[in-house]
């Protein structure tokens, strides 16, 4: 696939002996979220223990927010410098390693815009990752403008998608019009694919609807077709990224397409081992059949057609509260991992 066609492997953690083995694999970028972070900190904690502490010892007025967030920026910076030769190859529309804005300032976009500058400012490679609630669209645009590349996150649905392609093409054309560069930057606008299917399969069995189970493994993929069609045919220069991987359609459907996959390390071994064939299917529409049926569950037609919401019901979406609840989660999970470390219980060994 990555020698054959437009699609573009990117890792779904900034794991940096994970990324280094996708890198030989063909990948050329890497994605995290706050999820992502906590776990790669807590599965190495020979290496990120004694770095907490170090951190610690460096900035001694600092909170466990600000020691775990520097903790997340550090692992970020060392993962992006094995992006560098990628990033210069391709002329910064891949070798980019994502890094989220947290998502304590979910409803603040005067302070999302300031965070994700921030970031962008920790390596030229660095892309940044908000939310694309109402809120988070329009800090999208802003920080667009200020020259930060953006990867569009909490994103399930088409509409969501579509409101962030708009925002970023906003912000480039802002840029343009002032003469500043836009050549290198390289936004990139995410539906995750499998957390909408996981949605929809809560509100079938919430509301009682009869639908053949393996339909359900199909509407992420459906999304994720028409979003990159429509950002296809309005030449909007992101592009669709696929994330949050539960089978192998979310890969093999969308072979052929100039969009992103981003599979966790696990998954690339598996698709790699599936005897697969890596063909072009991204314009091979999804069985009308299958739509029809999952047409019958109106948080689908929600998410797959272009005006299926406004921005205003963004964050009420499903899946959008349960993603934030957990990204929302695993910041506290951080926290508490950082006061172990700096505070640990005297009643443990």
């Amino acid at each position: 696939m990555t020698r054959t066609t437009p699609t573009a492997l990117w890792n779904d953690s900034a794991d940096v002996e994970e990324l280094t083995r996708s890198i030989g694999f063909g990948a050329v970028g890497a994605t995290c979220n706050p999820v992502i972070a906590y776990a790669t900190i807590k599965k190495h904690p020979e290496t990120w223990v004694p770095r907490i502490r170090d951190i610690a010892d460096r900035m001694p007025t600092a909170g466990e927010s600000e020691i775990g967030w520097q903790s997340v920026k550090d692992m970020s910076v060392e993962a992006a410098k094995l992006l560098e030769p990628i990033f210069k190859k391709h002329h910064g529309r891949n070798g980019r390693l994502s890094i989220q804005t947290d998502p304590r300032l979910h409803r603040d976009a005067e302070a999302l815009v300031a965070q994700a500058v921030e970031f962008s400012g920790l390596a030229e490679n660095i892309i940044v990752k908000i939310p694309a609630t109402k809120t988070g669209i329009e800090a999208m645009e802003e920080a667009t403008y200020r020259g930060v590349s953006i990867n569009a996150t909490v994103s399930f649905t088409v509409p969501q998608a579509v409101a962030a392609g708009e925002a970023v093409e906003s912000g480039l054309r802002r840029r343009e019009a002032e003469r500043l560069d836009v050549t290198t930057m390289g936004p990139v606008v995410t539906i995750m694919g499998g957390r909408l299917d996981d949605w929809l399969k809560k509100v079938v069995a919430r509301d009682g609807i009869e639908i053949e189970p393996e339909y359900l493994e199909w509407g992420g993929v459906a999304a994720l077709k028409r979003g990159h069609k429509v950002f296809r045919d309005r030449g909007y220069r992101s592009r669709i990224l696929c994330a949050a991987y539960r089978n192998h359609l979310q890969w093999s459907e969308l072979v052929g397409g100039d969009l992103v996959v981003s599979p966790p390390f696990a998954w690339q071994e598996k698709f790699n081992a599936s005897g697969i064939e890596p063909v072009s299917k991204i314009d091979q529409p999804v069985d009308p059949k299958i739509i029809a049926a999952l047409e019958q569950i109106p948080d689908f037609v929600r998410a797959h057609q272009v005006d299926g919401m406004i921005p205003d019901e963004f964050e009420s979406f499903g899946a959008t509260r349960v993603t934030l609840r957990q990204f929302l989660a695993a910041d506290a999970d951080l926290d508490a991992l950082v006061r172990d470390v700096l505070v640990p219980n005297p009643l443990e060994n």
